[in-house]
């Protein structure tokens, strides 16, 4: 079980072997893994309402045509049957042989020297290759600065079979990408290059990282890759990771889990911490008041820790423990305003929540939520979305939704489907749909199938989704609600340059681009049997295309899929409406990857792939800015209305946008602004979703559960005071809803009344019962119900010790408390006041490590007589340590928790006794041999006085000295 985020923390530069992470730029790979992904179409969503894109017939072309002079057999029903591995594709490049659906073709470069005629859309397109780079299998592709026009590209050939890069080359463009100049071959001779950053803050500033196999260095650069200088360092970075305001801040984890931090990017190194967990540091989100704070886990000894330090001071007096005591391996993750973590203890585990750097909370999930993991989703708009596996669930998790401070959940939709990346991470089937706020889609498992559900309102409620009710062909889906319905794929991307199966803009309110299927309660999702031949022909035509949003969200660019060439793009300026054919190519492209500049005013992308498998890496840059013509103006605009099915009032407003009037060529820019107005709503039934312990019923209305009492307030509230009481009823966090409802659903303020205390709960802070003499010991006290300034506290610590509060409120965080001898001591804590009295109490081991132990036994005994054995240990551990007996050749030892015992030997000659003890993590053991004899007889003997100074105090001095001078106290003659 482990507490996970949403998205790794760290930027990745070993991104073979780990999963891509925050701020990576990951090689793209020249012969991808699964280079023809599933079936599927694309459909585009606006104002709620699903759609599939629809393509206006201009004119028909011919198979040959469309695959650029290769004829491709058309498609037939029975080639359903696809091995998904399989890279060769049943479809053309551009649209299938016989197909039926519609474009609109446009010019561009198609290969025939021809121009396109005037006032006509065109690309204006630039193709380079990188020569002598065809054998590299990997590169990356990064814009540098604000508006800039230099690219920069490495591309590298790693050697899977000895996980090492062998080849690496290096290049700049200053013109768009027009032109590209190899800088390898200049300023980084005999420099291996592994990976290339881009300052997130600075996108001026370049980081490479040579590989360390070859050179331990760094390559940096202030300004595009112009120049650069080079700097050693003697660690072996694993990952980096930027602050996320500050731009030359820079932490970097090394193999051998250090970490270090460099405030002048890069150039100085300091160690940070030696032992540092993987993937658990974070810069300190709150900027402002602690810029250098950062957060780490670290393993101290054999428990994990979570401590904040400064990045350049983190000594151990420079170090605080936010959270006093062990949390579990890989439970830290910090995201936004919240810092979360776990605790198991016994089996059960315990989660904790920190806002905006307060203290440490129990997350309260419904009491029989019983949960097995959890990860959390979401923390953006102030709010966490987490995904519980509750005790019943095997490979379904729930979706939970807090309050504000991330304390008290509340279940919106159970059963979420998940999966596993290539990675292996868990993934859970939640998206959050970027310009509408509340709107999230998800995918439920309900009777071994998925289906696909929407919210409006933030997890209020749910409803499945609206499929199209005609298809690419015209002819009708014969899918309707709620038998059959729409199913998205909610897939993110493995190549950082291809697009999600789901993608939504900021800028582009209302727009979502999707893949999936109409799917009927009746039918597989992978097969699709039932349904008829024009459907299942539409679902499978669409299938290998990738869609972009360009000119901020105001147009759309879809390609198809590197597992077929082409040498055309399509672009939709009305929402997916209707789509231009371009040319961008005279020869085909096998596109492994799309550059994009996002939040520029230049309409530039960058393809870059191969013509073969064999062929140099090609760049073809492409400007789409004569698609537009000019600048859009106010007549160019109309308003729109978000709605979710006809309802106008959403999240609690009416929100008014503007977009672009249809056939209207006009580019968006950077500072247009969609949204016009959001006028307030009459609060509504809606508008509010159930408190913490209260359940939606068949009515709409909430109900209390059977396990809640509506009648207990916090126990913070004391007698005189007031406490807000819920109604059942939490308004939906953002949304905007004023009047109707609002004061009957809001909580309502009431006087506190005296109850007596319970759910007393007495615990060391770390959850051991275990300490070692000598160290503090610091106890949590925990009152769940009662009133806290009226509640006395008394703790009695089992050693004669005892202390009070005359209320718990005085108490704190927390008590402690030192033992001055080893032993087991009760601890009991009570808390009263005049309604009545709780207590709890737990058992400590305090236990102090053994540094010596002799085991005291006689030389010589009586067959089927008892002798005495005693261990005697330096220092003494009353009633902590456990002993351990072996007699001769048992394979079973006697165990006892006192140090003596009494044994009958009844084998004559020589018998071996061997003694362990265990106590305070430490285990010794002491042998001795026992002649046992049928009769012996004793005599007493006297020594010289200098005899001791033979005796090194070790047990083989007799044997060394001989028999002879051994120094007992009688000597035994058996007869």
């Amino acid at each position: 079980m482990s507490l996970r985020g949403s998205t790794p923390p760290v930027t990745t530069p070993r991104s073979e072997p780990t999963e891509p992470a925050h701020h990576t730029h990951s090689p793209l790979y020249r012969y991808p893994p699964t280079s023809l992904p599933w079936r599927k179409v694309k459909l585009v969503v606006y104002a709620g309402i699903l759609r599939e894109l629809t393509w206006t017939r201009a004119e028909r072309t011919s198979p040959a045509e469309e695959k650029d002079g290769k004829v491709y057999p058309t498609w037939s029903p029975e080639e359903t049957k696809v091995n998904r591995r399989e890279k060769r594709s049943l479809f053309p490049s551009d649209s299938a042989a016989g197909s039926r659906f519609e474009f609109r073709r446009t010019g561009g470069v198609d290969g025939t020297g021809k121009s396109p005629r005037q006032n006509e859309p065109h690309l204006i397109t630039s193709t380079f290759a990188l020569s002598a780079d065809s054998a590299h299998n990997q590169a990356m592709v990064l814009w540098s600065g604000h508006n800039s026009s230099v690219i920069l590209i490495l591309t590298k050939l790693f050697d899977f079979n000895l996980g090492t890069v062998t080849e690496s080359s290096l290049w700049r463009s200053v013109d768009f990408g027009t032109t590209y100049e190899k800088l390898t071959d200049k300023v980084m001779i005999r420099t291996m290059l592994s990976y290339l950053y881009v300052c997130p803050t600075n996108k001026r500033k370049i980081l490479i990282l040579s590989d360390p196999e070859v050179e331990s260095s760094l390559l940096i650069s202030s300004d595009e890759g112009a120049t650069f200088q080079k700097f050693n360092i003697n660690f072996y970075i694993m990952s980096l990771l930027f602050h996320p305001t500050q731009e030359n801040w820079i932490l970097a984890y090394s193999h051998d889990q250090r970490l270090y931090s460099s405030l002048d990017f890069g150039k100085k190194w300091i160690l940070v911490h030696e032992r540092i967990t993987p993937g658990r540091f974070y810069w300190c989100s709150c900027a402002q008041a602690y810029p250098v704070l950062i957060n780490l886990c670290v393993c101290c000894l054999t428990e994990m820790q979570y401590i904040t330090c400064r990045a350049q001071k983190c000594s151990e007096e420079g170090r605080q423990y936010p959270f006093s005591g062990r949390i579990d391996t890989n439970s830290l993750v910090v995201q936004d305003q919240y810092i979360f973590l776990q605790l198991t203890t016994a089996g059960r585990t315990t989660y904790f929540v920190s806002y905006q750097r307060g203290p440490f909370r129990n997350i309260q999930l419904p009491k029989y939520c019983l949960p097995k993991d959890m990860h959390i989703v979401s923390t953006d708009e102030g709010q966490v979305l987490a995904a519980v596996q509750e005790w019943n669930e095997n490979d379904t998790y729930s979706l939970y939704i807090s309050d504000k401070p991330g304390v008290y959940f509340t279940r919106s939709l159970p059963n979420l489907h998940t999966f596993r990346s290539l990675a292996g991470n868990l993934i859970v089937d939640v998206y959050k749909v970027a310009g509408v706020s509340g709107l999230i889609i998800a995918n439920k498992k309900e009777d071994a199938q998925m289906r696909t559900y929407i919210t409006y309102n933030k997890g209020q409620t749910w409803s499945l989704l609206q499929p199209p009710a005609k298809d690419t062909t015209g002819h009708d889906t014969n899918c309707n609600l709620p038998s059959c319905s729409l199913h998205l794929l909610l897939q993110m991307s493995e190549n950082p340059y291809t697009p999600d199966t789901i993608s939504t803009k900021h800028s582009a309110p209302g727009i979502i681009v999707a893949t999936g299927v109409c799917q009927s309660l009746s039918t597989c999702s992978s097969s699709i049997p039932g349904v008829r031949e024009g459907v299942l022909f539409t679902l499978r035509v669409l299938l290998a295309y990738l869609v972009w949003f360009l000119d901020h969200g105001g147009a759309l660019l879809a390609v198809t899929q590197s597992a077929v060439p082409t040498r055309h793009l399509w672009i939709s300026l009305d929402e997916g409406r209707q789509w231009d054919k371009l040319s961008f190519s005279s020869t085909p492209l096998f596109v492994d990857g799309v550059l994009m500049t996002p939040e520029t005013e230049n309409h530039i992308v960058t393809f870059f792939g191969h013509f073969n498998y064999h062929s140099d890496w090609q760049l073809i840059k492409i400007d789409y800015s004569s698609l537009f013509g000019r600048k859009c103006t106010d007549g160019d605009f109309q308003t729109w209305h978000l709605h979710n099915k006809g309802e106008v009032c959403v999240m609690g407003e009416r929100q008014v946008y503007m977009k672009r009037k249809p056939g209207t060529r006009c580019t968006l820019g950077q500072e247009y602004s969609r949204v016009v107005s959001a006028e307030p709503c009459i609060c509504t039934l809606y508008d509010f979703e159930c408190d913490y312990g209260f359940e939606r019923q068949a009515s709409g209305k909430c109900a209390p559960a059977f396990w809640y009492d509506v009648n207990l307030p916090a126990h913070t509230c004391s007698h005189g005071q007031r406490y807000r009481n819920s109604t059942g009823y939490r308004q939906v966090l953002l949304n905007n809803c004023r009047e109707g409802l609002k004061y009957t659903l809001s909580p309502k303020m009431q006087q506190c009344k005296p109850i007596a205390p319970s759910g007393l709960q007495l615990s060391t802070i770390n959850s051991q019962l275990t300490a070692v003499l000598g160290t503090n010991i610091t106890f949590r006290v925990a009152l769940q119900n009662g009133d806290s300034l009226s509640t006395s506290l008394h703790v009695d610590f089992g050693d004669g010790i005892l202390v009070s509060y005359s209320n718990i409120s005085r108490l704190g965080d927390s008590i402690t408390h030192m033992y001055r001898v080893a032993g087991i001591f009760r601890v009991t804590a009570r808390a009263q006041n005049s309604q009545g009295s709780d207590s709890s109490l737990l058992c400590l081991h305090i236990t102090s490590p053994v540094e010596r132990i002799f085991l005291s036994a006689p030389v010589v005994v009586i067959r089927g007589n008892e002798a005495n054995l005693t261990a005697v240990l330096w220092p003494s551990q009353p009633r902590t340590a456990t002993f351990y007996w072996w007699f001769s050749n048992s394979t079973e030892p006697l165990i006892t928790l006192e140090g003596s015992i009494s044994h009958t030997f009844t084998q004559e000659g020589p018998n071996s006794v061997t003694v362990q003890v265990s106590a305070g993590g430490t285990v010794l053991q002491d042998v001795k041999i026992i002649t046992v004899k049928d009769f012996f007889r004793s005599l007493l003997l006297s020594f010289s006085l200098n005899l001791e100074e033979h005796n090194p105090s070790i047990a083989e001095w007799r044997q060394d000295v001989g028999p002879s001078s051994v120094p007992v106290g009688v000597l035994c003659s058996c007869q």
